[in-house]
C-alpha cells in the first residue's frame, strides 16, 4: 500500500504531492485500539500502583494549584483551534462539503499564536523544565516497567508536577504541533488570505510536496494523540488532573495521591484559610 501520492509537475519531475488519504482511518483506529485495549488492561490485568515511602516534612496546602488562569487559557484555545484544524482537513475527505479552506487557515493561525505565546510565557513565568521527563522519570518507568513484567526492582517514586505519561505526551504533541504549525505556516503562502502575498514560487515543487507530505503525515498523527488524550481526560483516576485544568487547582488528597511532595514542592503556595491546619506528613516519632 502506497501512503503518499505522487503527481509529475510540469518539468516531468515526479514529486510528492500529499499523504493517501486512507492513513486517516488508519490514525482513527489506531486511536479506538488504543482505548480498548488500555480499558481491557486496567479493568482486568493491571495491578493497584505501589509506590515507594518517602518522609516529606511539607505543610501542604488544602487546596493545591496547579495551573493558572493565563496557562489554562492557553491550553483551551490551543485545544480549540486543533479540533478545528482536524475537522476542517478532514472532514471534506471523507464527503462532509463546506468552505474548509477558510476555517483552516484561520484556526492555523491561532494555534501558531497560542504556540509562539506559550513558548514565551513557559520560559519567563513557568518551571519550564517541569513538563520534560527527567532521570527519575526515566528511572522510575523502566522499575514500573520490570515490574509490570514480574521481575524484582524497587517501587517507584510518586510524580512531580507531571505524571511521566504527561511528559511523554507533551513530548509527542510538541513534535506534531511544530509540524503542523511550522509547515501550515508556510502554506499560507499557497492560498490567498488578507496578511501574506500569495507566492506559490516561494519554494521549488519537490519542497512543497515534502512539506505537504510532512504536514498531513503530523496531522493524521495528531488524530491518534487527541483521540488519546480526550480518553485519559475522561477516566475516573484522571479526573482530578482534569479538573484542574478547569478549576486551576487540585484539593489536598488529591496531591498526596499520586504527587510526591518532594519533587513538586507546593509548600511556598499561598495558604487556603485551612492552610495552617495542613499537617506535616509522615511526621518522625517525637516531632511536633
Amino acid at each position: 500500500m502506497h501512503f503518499i501520492q505522487w503527481a509529475i509537475s510540469p518539468w516531468g519531475q515526479r514529486v510528492p504531492i500529499h499523504i493517501a488519504w486512507v492513513l486517516i482511518w488508519v490514525a482513527a483506529i489506531a486511536g479506538l485500539v488504543f482505548m480498548v485495549v488500555h480499558a481491557i488492561w486496567i479493568r482486568y490485568f493491571a495491578k493497584p500502583e505501589e509506590f515507594a515511602s518517602t518522609a516529606p516534612r511539607y505543610a501542604i496546602p488544602k487546596e493545591v494549584k496547579r495551573h493558572s488562569l493565563t496557562a489554562r487559557l492557553f491550553h483551551w484555545i490551543m485545544a480549540a483551534a486543533m479540533l478545528v484544524l482536524l475537522f476542517s482537513a478532514f472532514l471534506p475527505k471523507i464527503g462532509v462539503r463546506f468552505d474548509w479552506i477558510t476555517w483552516h487557515w484561520i484556526a492555523g493561525l491561532v494555534l501558531i499564536a497560542s504556540i509562539i505565546f506559550h513558548l514565551f510565557h513557559a520560559t519567563f513565568f513557568m518551571d519550564f523544565w517541569s513538563i520534560w521527563p527527567d532521570r527519575i522519570d526515566i528511572r522510575d518507568a523502566i522499575r514500573r516497567g520490570l515490574r509490570m513484567m514480574g521481575k524484582p526492582a524497587p517501587l517507584p517514586q510518586k510524580f512531580a508536577k507531571y505524571p511521566f505519561e504527561n511528559k511523554m505526551y507533551h513530548l509527542a504533541i510538541v513534535f506534531a504541533g511544530l509540524s503542523v504549525a511550522i509547515t501550515g505556516g508556510f502554506m499560507l503562502f499557497r492560498i490567498h488570505t488578507p496578511f501574506l502575498t500569495r507566492n506559490p514560487y516561494l519554494f521549488s515543487d519537490m519542497t512543497w510536496g515534502m512539506m505537504y507530505v510532512l504536514h498531513g503525515l503530523a496531522g493524521v498523527g495528531l488524530i491518534t494523540l487527541i483521540t488519546a488524550h480526550i480518553y485519559f481526560a475522561l477516566r475516573p483516576e484522571k479526573l482530578d488532573i482534569t479538573k484542574s485544568m478547569i478549576y486551576g487547582a487540585m484539593s489536598r488528597e488529591e496531591f498526596l495521591k499520586g504527587h510526591d511532595p518532594a519533587r513538586w514542592n507546593v509548600s511556598d503556595q499561598q495558604p487556603s484559610s485551612e492552610t495552617s491546619e495542613a499537617p506535616l506528613l509522615d511526621r518522625e516519632p517525637g516531632t511536633v
